[in-house]
């Protein structure tokens, strides 16, 4: 009876949305090549795959390829890396935050985005204000705040022209009642935000908390200007 009481809190944490229980213990999580490396890269997409198989390996890479940029510019201090495969339609869970540091998945969940970018999938982004739309490209974690939204992340964005005017926007990580999965079974999709990425209420705190104070978050999508223009995507 205990075993089956600890297996239903270990199912209703993963369906919340993290990461499946200490699944990190069961895998190799050493990464022993010198860091920056191809063979680093490549190691860390197989620890992190093993965890967190629902992300595909070429956003993978350049979400790691995007960290190393960043931290080589002085912008990481804590050592996590926040994906958004923008790619895949609301339904999914498409948010990732990564422990670089100890090698585990954390975080698996839904993630909104902004109501002017597309219905269940975004196909439109955008770096202007009011545009209602999501942005791409390579974030800089910063401040907390408590909004309208309760509480909430603000976010440096780090590629010119494409979204470096997240801060100004008003881009935030927030919670919302309308990202919570129970939302895909009533209306087909989680609810859309203003531009923001928001999760669900129950994991806003734990989320934010984990990624504030200068982590990188990078958002995805097969964008030309972003995969051409961003000085963060390239080795």
């Amino acid at each position: 009876m205990k075993l089956i009481r600890i297996l239903f809190v270990f199912a209703l944490i993963g369906l919340l949305g993290f990461s499946w229980p200490f699944s990190w213990l069961f895998t190799n999580t050493a990464n022993n090549a010198s860091y920056g490396s191809d063979a680093w890269v490549k190691k860390e997409i197989q620890i992190l795959k093993s965890q967190a198989r629902n992300i595909d390996d070429k956003v993978l890479r350049l979400a790691l390829t995007a960290y190393m940029n960043a931290n080589k510019r002085g912008y990481v201090r804590n050592q996590m890396l926040t994906v958004i495969d923008y790619s895949k339609p609301s339904t999914e869970k498409r948010l990732w935050v990564f422990d670089l540091k100890k090698n585990r998945t954390l975080y698996n969940t839904w993630v909104s985005h902004g109501k002017n970018s597309g219905l269940i999938n975004a196909t439109s982004f955008s770096n202007s204000p009011g545009s209602l739309k999501s942005s791409l490209g390579v974030f800089q974690t910063a401040d907390t705040y408590l909004g309208k939204n309760g509480y909430s992340l603000r976010l440096h964005g780090l590629d010119r022209g494409i979204n470096d005017y997240a801060y100004s926007r008003a881009i935030v990580i927030h919670g919302a009642p309308y990202a919570n999965p129970a939302n895909i079974s009533s209306y087909g999709r989680i609810g859309r935000s203003w531009g923001c990425p928001a999760v669900d209420s129950k994991l806003a705190k734990p989320i934010i908390n984990t990624i504030k104070e200068r982590s990188i978050v990078f958002a995805y999508y097969p964008d030309r200007k972003l995969l051409a223009s961003s000085r963060f995507l390239t080795a």
